[in-house]
């Protein structure tokens, strides 16, 4: 085998992440109280933030990810909500030549990192264009999140151990 050979097959070995597409699958903005809120002056609300990811296998090396948030601005101290926003951003991702560890690792932490910047956006547009000021979500740490759940599912695995023992 040729050397020229050899590199071009190490090459298509190698991992490979191709963005083919980023879009919106699910947006959604509701304001259930905004003539009251709009009339009164209204103090600033407590912003929750919830946050899902989805994974689809579509064909051969093609990934529907998807990034599902959930943003609810409540009145303190109360169950009034100023408005809700849900957006499912989503991206096509060709995804070739990962082990499956280096793929879940992929796909739940560096795909999502890619998708949150257009969520953040697509909210702080959404909450303006309903009459509110800015919203600015916070940088995710994806990884992070990622570590937590991996060290929560080995936790589970080590007590469903211990007590199949007892």
């Amino acid at each position: 085998m040729s050397q020229d050979s050899q590199s071009e097959n190490e090459s298509t070995n190698a991992p490979q992440l191709v963005l083919q597409k980023i879009y919106i699958k699910d947006l959604s903005f509701e304001s259930p109280r905004a003539v009251e809120l709009f009339t009164a002056p209204a103090e600033r609300p407590d912003i929750n933030l919830q946050l899902n990811t989805h994974t689809e296998k579509l064909k051969n090396d093609l990934f529907e990810i998807t990034l599902e948030l959930t943003v609810t601005a409540k009145e303190k101290d109360s169950e009034n909500v100023y408005y809700l926003v849900e957006l499912g951003q989503a991206g096509l991702f060709s995804l070739s030549g990962f082990s499956d560890k280096e793929l879940a690792l992929t796909v739940n932490t560096y795909c999502p990192g890619i998708l949150f910047p257009y969520a953040r956006e697509a909210v702080s547009s959404m909450v303006e264009r309903g009459g509110f000021p800015q919203l600015l979500l916070a940088p995710i740490n994806f990884d992070a999140i990622y570590q937590q759940h991996l060290a929560k599912l080995k936790r589970a695995a080590e007590n469903a151990s211990s007590q199949a023992k007892h």
